[in-house]
């Protein structure tokens, strides 16, 4: 099963703006490719690891084989990624080394349990990614919902600099997408090594849903109870 949780992934996606508000945001020629990369990333990371594992096993795999070649999409897609854009960045280079180490150990251990343990390790590492971005100059989500509307980077910059309570409602959401990331984190664990190897991956896909649906419902609410859209979208 891939691990669907690591920075800069599909869980990183910024809140968007209200409906309502959508013509008052300039067109950027950007979305599309944006929204190609998200779903991107939901296949290669999710749908294909998880649908993967069961076809395997349904031919007659065992649960570490069907576990190592489903896990290869990620590494493959983090390969394309590097190879599309002529860069190999930290976060790649981790993932796959993450990939073999735990393809190694799993090996070595005759345990399949390692191998879904992995995907905790990452969802982990996101959630202390985001936390600690409160401590840089502009937190994560901050700087997501800037580069989703770059029609409104100078209003953005503006209510940054200005409004005591908007710097506090982004790092607020900051808050809640790396403790819910972490918590997330602790039931792929407990799922891992809990739960009977061949429900796991389907588990896997269900919680990475319900996470980002329930972080992205709290944070529409925190966002529009707060006035921040009002704020962003008044002029």
């Amino acid at each position: 099963m891939a691990p669907p949780t690591s920075p800069g992934s599909a869980y990183d996606s910024p809140p968007p703006p209200p409906a309502g508000d959508a013509d008052e945001v300039p067109a950027s020629p950007r979305a599309p490719a944006g929204a190609w990369g998200f779903l991107a990333t939901v296949v290669c990371d999710i749908v294909l690891p998880a649908a993967l594992y069961y076809v395997l096993r349904d031919l007659g795999a065992d649960e570490i084989t069907s576990l190592l070649v489903s896990g290869s999409a990620p590494a493959l897609h983090t390969l394309y990624s590097a190879v599309r854009h002529r860069k190999v960045d930290a976060l790649g280079v981790f993932t796959i080394t993450l990939l073999a180490v735990s393809a190694l150990a799993s090996v070595v251990t005759a345990s399949p349990r390692i191998v879904l343990a992995r995907n905790s390790l990452f969802t982990a590492l996101a959630g202390v990614w985001l936390l600690v971005t409160l401590f840089t100059a502009r937190p994560f989500t901050y700087q997501a919902v800037k580069a989703l509307l770059p029609g409104r980077g100078e209003r953005l910059e503006s209510l940054w600099e200005q409004d005591v309570a908007f710097r506090r409602v982004w790092r607020a959401v900051t808050v809640l997408w790396g403790l819910g990331l972490l918590a997330d984190a602790l039931l792929r664990l407990i799922m891992a090594y809990t739960l009977p190897v061949d429900s796991v991956p389907a588990l896997d896909a269900a919680l990475y849903a319900a996470t980002w649906i329930v972080l992205q419902v709290v944070t529409q609410i925190a966002l529009y109870r707060s006035g921040t859209f009002r704020k962003i979208f008044s002029r």
